[in-house]
């Protein structure tokens, strides 16, 4: 952050993909890391098991596995960075992934409560309904899940489905998701939300109208990172002001 002081205790993000691609660090990305730096977060970008570009053994660990190495190894890397930084908050951590990242944030939820505050842009929450429905979903699954389906392994595709494990997460999670997603259909949100409402957990949905996969329109764009930028404010800076704003509270 600007004007770091080692003696403070900052928030941080931590940022993932953890599907067969490498984690960009690249400052001009959708996730602009250095724009979360200058508010004031410590940002933590976690390159886990099953990218390409570190060896057959390492992407191998992607292939009929569905989150289990990649979550373990964002787990105990946060768990490790904090532990290694004390101007770190380590009460004030929050993630956020896209696509098969936006699927790992939301089963991280499932596995820990290390996180305070979490976001899944276009993520997969079921895989079975994902298999069936995404326009990548089973040539994506021919290679991630090699030989195996819905019918043939039901621990694969629903155990490891955030959605058949909602009642676990308790972290406040936001949903973010283009309307006309042909990649990972808005349905793959939408049921997770409603699923977390029923539970009772705080969370948020906004779906962004016009939008597939990635949201381009510039001005939709500036929404869309902005309520990323709030929706972390008030988790992990404990500052609802923005969120309140852009989303006033309502009385259902």
């Amino acid at each position: 952050p600007p004007h770091f002081d080692p003696n403070k205790k900052y928030p941080m993000i931590v940022n993932y993909y953890g599907g067969c691609s490498p984690t960009s660090r690249n400052f001009e990305s959708r996730y602009p890391h250095h724009a979360y730096a200058a508010l004031g977060y410590v940002v933590y970008v976690v390159e886990p098991s099953g990218a390409t570009g570190f060896g057959q053994e390492f992407s191998a660990r992607h292939v009929n596995t569905f989150g289990d190495y990649v979550a373990d190894d964002i787990i105990e890397g946060t768990r490790k960075f904090v532990e290694a930084h004390s101007f770190v908050n380590g009460k004030k951590i929050g993630c956020i992934g896209a696509s098969y990242g936006g699927f790992m944030t939301q089963y991280l939820q499932t596995k820990t409560d290390l996180f305070a505050a979490a976001i899944s842009h276009a993520g997969i929450s079921d895989h079975t309904s994902y298999w069936g429905e995404g326009y990548w979903g089973y040539s994506y699954s021919e290679v991630s899940a090699a030989n195996s389906y819905p019918w043939k392994n039901p621990e694969l595709f629903v155990d490891h489905s955030p959605l058949f494990n909602a009642d676990k997460i308790h972290t406040p999670l936001l949903f973010l998701h283009g309307a006309v997603d042909t990649n990972v259909p808005v349905g793959e949100s939408i049921q997770m939300f409603t699923a977390l409402k029923l539970l009772g957990r705080e969370t948020a949905l906004v779906v962004v109208d016009g939008q597939d996969h990635h949201i381009k329109d510039y001005q939709k764009r500036i929404q869309w990172q902005n309520t990323i930028f709030a929706w972390f404010a008030k988790w992990l800076q404990d500052d609802p002001t923005w969120w309140n704003t852009l989303y006033p509270p309502k009385t259902l």
